[in-house]
């Protein structure tokens, strides 16, 4: 992977990413019928429950939240991009063509359910932030590595 300074966040546009939870895209998950927040819903959640009308639509489960170590409701959890999409815009992300913002945007190895307190403090890379739960750190920077060069992305001094 290679290392470069940081780019400016100038242009930077969550519309290019597309469409929020798009079931529109090519990578896992994609054209199953349900839209990727629900996915990974299902993946993430414990004894989730779905809507009787919809084998998609996650109502209720519980999340053991990885960045944080603690339960966490339905309620109390959001959707946390591993690599922030403004992180991925300035290392490389703004080069992307529209299919690959998308595709990055919603792919599930790039996405986990994780307590919303958390989430809010995530949108740094690694170097500048790791989660709470020290246990899952080293699998939480891999992942960021994974998605960064999946992505054609690049790293900083200081993150490398």
């Amino acid at each position: 992977m290679a290392v470069r300074s940081e780019a400016p966040i100038q242009d930077f546009d969550l519309a290019r990413f597309g469409e929020e939870w798009s079931d529109d895209v090519s990578v896992d998950g994609g054209h199953n019928g349900c839209d990727t927040l629900n996915d990974i819903l299902r993946r993430d959640l414990t004894a989730a429950s779905l809507d009787p009308q919809s084998a998609c639509i996650v109502r209720s489960g519980t999340l053991e939240d990885v960045y944080t170590g603690d339960s966490v409701s339905l309620d109390d959890l959001v959707i946390d991009h591993v690599v922030s999409l403004t992180d991925a815009w300035r290392k490389g992300g703004q080069d992307l063509h529209a299919k690959a913002h998308k595709n990055l945007a919603n792919d599930p190895r790039h996405l986990q359910s994780v307590a919303r307190s958390v989430s809010a403090e995530n949108g740094r890379d690694a170097s500048a932030w790791l989660l709470p739960n020290e246990n899952y750190q080293c699998t939480y920077v891999t992942r960021q590595v994974e998605v960064k060069a999946a992505y054609q992305q690049w790293t900083t001094i200081t993150e490398h």
